[in-house]
């Protein structure tokens, strides 16, 4: 998708808005390599190195890569809680301290960050309503800032106490995908991902984990991820963001390419 195109898909959902279908919807685009060849652990060693995060993993299916340095939390289960982290508010960050510290305020101070990232905690917070103890739900942390090598970002969490009669899978399904990838409502931000992108997500903005054996989870969003299929040879990732009333087209594009920035720059590799 060229930068027209995006710009021209962007203001679309901004119509849809406007109009009252949805409040916000989380916009991606695809970069993408054919007959890429790549070793792909080296890579994603590469890229864990340049972007360490919190929820980075290697996962490999057959001859399918998953190189994820991803930031987010998707939802875990600690013995009787559940707990997710959305993340929606990003800035870049600064070599300069003082200016950083400056950056990292106005991002904490930001209302369209703020008012993007309350509306996915309200969808996470009914999303697990479904799986919770009546009046267990709660927002531990709003508008959390936290950094990153490139991004600081605006974290909130939210948790509840998990009803015993649930299987743990249960949870999961009751709020995938999640919230911060789709948009609110939901299902319409669904349709209209569906129909705006260009590209089908395929595990973008999916999730991988584990569960241990006494059932508890820990589960990321397939974000910040290289994809590689080696048989086809075929590399690519995908970068997003949250659309809202108040986007700026040019601001949004912006904020994808910085998003990319540490994937672009592994793949570029030392020069």
């Amino acid at each position: 998708m060229d930068r027209k195109t995006y710009l021209s898909k962007v203001n679309e959902l901004r119509e849809h808005i406007a109009r009252g279908d949805i409040y916000e919807v989380n916009f991606c685009q695809e970069f993408f390599a054919e007959n890429a060849a790549i070793n792909p652990y080296e890579v994603y060693l590469n890229l864990n190195k340049l972007s360490p995060t919190p929820f980075s993993g290697f996962f490999k299916l057959h001859g399918k890569y998953i190189l994820s340095a991803s930031p987010e939390r998707f939802l875990c289960k600690r013995g009787e809680q559940l707990i997710s982290q959305p993340i929606k508010g990003t800035a870049k960050r600064s070599h300069n301290q003082i200016e950083d510290e400056l950056i990292k305020t106005a991002l904490k101070n930001n209302l369209k960050e703020q008012a993007e990232n309350v509306m996915i905690v309200d969808l996470v917070r009914n999303d697990l309503t479904k799986s919770a103890i009546r009046g267990t739900v709660k927002v531990n942390e709003l508008f959390g800032i936290y950094s990153f090598p490139q991004v600081h970002q605006m974290i909130s969490t939210v948790s509840c106490r998990m009803n015993p009669e649930l299987h743990p899978v249960e949870a999961i399904a009751n709020t995938f995908p999640m919230g911060s990838m789709t948009g609110a409502p939901k299902v319409r931000a669904m349709e209209l991902i569906e129909e705006t992108e260009c590209s089908r997500r395929g595990i973008y903005s999916g999730a991988f984990g584990y569960f241990d054996p006494e059932g508890d989870f820990d589960f990321n969003v397939v974000i910040r991820s290289i994809l590689y299929n080696e048989e086809k040879k075929y590399l690519s990732f995908q970068v997003g963001g949250a659309i809202t009333f108040a986007s700026s087209a040019e601001a949004e594009y912006e904020e994808c390419m910085l998003k990319a920035s540490a994937m672009i720059k592994t793949l570029k590799g030392p020069h």
